[in-house]
């Protein structure tokens, strides 16, 4: 017995590999958290009250709660329970509960019993052979051979577990399964299950069985002692728990920075917390255990991921969850067609979730669900289906809504599974095609193309706006009219000129996907709305990107276990389909948060070869104001890495960078001509990884932009040293980056052993005039540096003529300083308040507004000393806007 248990230890505290993918392999004793348990009875099941509904259980404390340790006490009447039948639907945790029993029992919390042998009730289905109980304990416990004759003749008290009893078509009449109290009889599986119920076998064991709703009533009530429903986490309280616990173990978020980590999750705990306090629709979600691992599960990819694995997907999370909770399950084992749970979700819910993304709407109404699920339901198989779908499933993918105004209406229990099963339900080929509606002599051609477009249409819809979609199914219906106009066309230029029509150049922001994923969990500001659309307009991002994410090969074949079979061509023509179009969209200027959903699609697709051509179209990357954090940064290192070719520009400008941000970046930065990082807080240790970039003898950038970071003298010191032996950087802005004297000492002594720099500047960096001397001497003698920007720095009027007249040197650099030169205006009085006006938000106002006032005075002053009438009137033009900017500065209008 204690070898037993030491072999059922290691095989029930195995984690599933989703638990190792998408993060540390956590022992059941470390995250577990019981489930609420409620002793119920066989009237309450067959007939269903309103207070089953999820809304009533979470408002409304659990009656007869129970333990898991205390299912075998004696009932109300004191009679002494033998059967325990555990049963919930999907998702509710009754597969972690048996595991965690089990578990227990193999470290000796549960006295009660001597001996405990599992069985799966899948195992016992497949086989079809007649075996004796005695042979069936000794072939799957080899451990147990010299116990198993002991179990009749002695006192030990066994316990048997019966784990998913709907598998088993169990008959319970004496014609249908014969009497067999001998364990050394060999009968089908079946019979013995039947017989140990029956108490005719063994009959002082104990038995525990667990099963879905639909299947509770296979087993006659006179075989159960007692029936125990399984509530999920319908506590608030162990909701909060379970996060706590899986959220804050250590290790959770990698062995790099620890201590960032570890405010992050107690962070993450602490939003979580408060919006289950709310009582809101996630609380509604998190009653089921495998919704709150869920949630963690997409958090941890969120916050936690440093570098993405290749085949780690927010598609590849859903996916895989859906495994966990579903593995293969056919819906009802008594029905001929067998058809897999999964699947049929796929044809309902996935329909409804389908024509809710179509129509942009995520509240269903009671008619809305009839008509989904009844409106085919012709035959009592069909019948049959639906009600064990309602009893056993409909839970987990639809609860009521709690907002007010809104309680008779369902949502989908996490919002981004309604767009996932849309994707599922369009990639299986559920959709119907509108060939179906058109002439016989068509249907081949038309069926073919409204395959395609549809497919392209939703796929690129994050490139293309969705609210055009609609269109689609019009332009269909009067397809007919031009079918002799491009009956000679292949299907690929039919699918292409139907795209071009449908969608034009016009799109809007929105929160980028990763943004909206992580405000439905944390419940912060949700999506963004176009500003012409009803406030409860909903943006279905996500729905393309899971499009793209389900053709993945992993995410095909882990759905094929389901039952949900997407076929290699079918892949392939959809692929074939799409990518003329996506590539011509991804070659036009998409919006910063669109073009960041588009790399995330590319990802989520896990095609490289798909990719690489999409991506070599890509010349200018534009992600600014994309708050880029580790996972983002992750994916786009990852997608880029797929071609090779150069990057006319990447702008990351305002993107919440770090230094660990640009080590991720680091192959794409290489690759990267005009690389804009102004505004990121990068400091001396990110200088320190450009120093690096610069020095690699791979890197093209000719154009590096760094103002408005933080970057100080030591940082001043690593870029000094990068521009030394850099052989690439032409242009180097390093506008208020708080270098002071000492860090434009430190530039100015490695200037000179750089040969390729054109243009600097170190405009708004409090330099006095001893270190603009300093740097202009030395420019001055640089082979090509003709350009250095100085203004809105310390520099007085002498310094000003002393700068003035080594720009009047015919071989001097031209020193950017002030808005005059000599009696006339400067050449680049211009850049030099568009420079003012663009930095305003994030310069000191005060001073911008001193350095104004300096600049003005010097106009004037200019002006005064000119008696060429063109150059007065050039000064006042100047003078004007220079006044304007003041006053609007002054007013708050700027």
């Amino acid at each position: 017995i204690q070898k037993h248990q030491k072999s059922l230890s290691a095989w029930f505290t195995h984690q599933p590999n989703e638990e190792r993918q998408f993060g540390p392999s956590f022992s059941l004793d470390a995250v577990h958290v019981d489930p609420v348990i409620r002793e119920s009875s066989l009237e309450e099941i067959l007939k269903p009250s309103p207070d089953l509904t999820i809304q009533n259980q979470l408002q409304q404390p659990c009656r007869k709660v129970i333990s898991l340790h205390n299912l075998f006490d004696a009932d109300a009447c004191g009679r002494q329970v033998k059967n325990v039948v555990l049963y919930g639907t999907v998702g509710t945790g009754k597969s972690t509960l048996i595991k965690k029993m089990v578990v227990d029992w193999c470290h000796g919390r549960l006295p009660r019993f001597e001996l405990v042998i599992p069985f799966s009730c899948e195992d016992l289905s497949h086989s079809h052979s007649h075996v004796s109980l005695r042979r069936l304990i000794t072939k799957k416990y080899q451990h147990l051979r010299d116990v198993v004759p002991l179990l009749e003749a002695s006192n030990l008290r066994v316990l048997f577990i019966l784990n998913g009893l709907e598998r088993l078509n169990l008959d319970f009449r004496l014609a249908g399964t014969e009497l067999c109290c001998d364990p050394n009889e060999p009968v089908p599986p079946s019979a013995i299950v039947v017989n140990l119920l029956r108490k005719y076998l063994l009959p002082e064991a104990s038995i525990i069985v667990t099963t879905r709703p639909s299947a509770v009533r296979r087993i006659p009530g006179k075989y159960v002692g007692r029936y125990a429903e399984i509530c999920g986490f319908s506590d608030t309280n162990l909701q909060k728990l379970y996060f706590q616990m899986r959220l804050s173990q250590p290790g959770c978020s990698g062995e790099e920075s620890q201590d960032r980590s570890s405010a992050e999750q107690e962070n993450l705990v602490e939003m979580l917390s408060r919006n289950l306090e709310r009582h809101n629709q996630m609380t509604a979600a998190c009653f089921l255990p495998s919704y709150c691992w869920l949630v963690c599960t997409t958090l941890d990819f969120l916050y936690f991921t440093r570098t993405v694995p290749p085949s780690q997907t927010l598609t590849g999370i859903y996916t895989s969850f859906l495994r966990l909770n579903f593995s293969g399950e056919v819906l009802d084992s008594t029905d001929p067609t067998h058809i897999s749970m999964m699947k049929y979700v796929a044809k309902t819910v996935g329909k409804l979730a389908y024509e809710g993304v179509m129509s942009r709407k995520t509240c269903f109404s009671e008619e809305d669900l009839r008509q989904c699920f009844e409106m085919e339901m012709k035959t009592e198989t069909e019948l049959n289906l639906l009600e064990v779908f309602r009893s056993d499933v409909f839970r987990f993918f639809l609860s009521p809504c709690v907002q007010p105004g809104k309680e008779h209406t369902f949502v989908f229990t996490i919002p981004a599974m309604q767009e996932y099963l849309a994707a599922l339900y369009v990639v299986l080929g559920e959709k119907k095609t509108l060939a179906q509606r058109v002439g016989k002599e068509l249907s081949e051609v038309i069926g073919k193309v409204s395959e395609d477009v549809a497919v392209v249409v939703n796929i690129i819809s994050k490139v293309l706006p969705l609210r055009f979609l609609p269109v689609l199914f019009n332009l269909l219906k009067i397809f007919p009219r031009y079918f002799s106009r491009v009956s000679g066309k292949d299907r690929d230029a039919i699918a292409h000129t139907m795209a071009e029509e449908l969608f034009k150049e016009e799109d809007y922001y929105n929160d980028d996907v990763l943004d909206q994923i992580n405000s439905s969990i944390l419940g912060v500001e949700g999506p963004m709305r176009h500003p012409d659309e009803v406030p409860d307009d909903e943006v279905f991002e996500l729905f393309p990107i899971f499009m793209g994410g389900i053709l993945s090969r992993r995410n095909r074949a882990i759905l094929e276990q389901l039952g949900c079979s997407i076929k290699n061509l079918a892949a392939f023509e959809i692929a074939k389909a799409m990518k003329k179009t996506v590539i011509r969209k991804g070659r036009r200027g998409l919006p910063p948060s669109e073009l960041m959903d588009y790399l995330f699609f590319l990802h989520e697709f896990q095609n490289e070869r798909f990719t690489a051509e999409a991506i070599r179209s890509l010349r200018a990357v534009n992600l600014s104001s994309v708050k880029m954090t580790p996972l983002k940064c992750s994916v786009l290192a990852s997608v880029m890495s797929t071609t090779c070719h150069e990057v006319e520009e990447l702008n990351l400008t305002s993107c919440n960078l770090d230094s660990s941000s640009l080590r991720t970046l680091f192959p794409v930065l290489l690759r990267c001509k005009a690389l804009h990082l102004q505004l990121n807080s990068l400091g001396s240790d990110a200088c320190k990884e450009i120093r690096d970039l610069l020095l690699h003898d791979k890197c093209v950038v000719s154009s590096l932009r760094l103002a408005n970071n933080p970057v100080g003298e030591r940082g001043a010191r690593y870029l000094a040293e990068a521009l030394a032996g850099n052989r690439s950087v032409s242009q180097l802005s390093l506008l208020h980056t708080a270098l002071g004297d000492a860090g434009a000492e430190a530039i100015a002594q490695h200037l000179a052993e750089n040969q390729h720099l054109r243009e600097l500047n170190l405009g708004y960096n409090s330099l006095t005039d001893t270190a603009a001397l300093r740097v202009v001497e030395v420019a001055k003698r640089h082979e090509t540096l003709d350009k250095v920007h100085l203004y809105f720095n310390d520099i007085s009027e002498d310094g000003k003529r002393a700068l003035d007249s080594l720009r009047m040197d015919r071989d001097g650099v031209r020193a950017l300083v002030f808005l005059t030169a000599g009696t006339d205006v400067s050449d680049y009085w211009s850049h030099i308040l568009n420079v003012v006006q663009r930095n305003l938000p994030f310069w000191d106002r005060e001073r911008v507004r001193q350095h104004l006032a300096l600049l003005l005075q010097d106009l004037e002053s200019s002006r005064s000393q000119t008696a060429n009438p063109w150059r007065k009137a050039k000064f006042l033009r100047v003078e004007s806007e220079v006044k304007k900017m003041l006053g609007k500065l002054q007013d708050g209008s700027l």
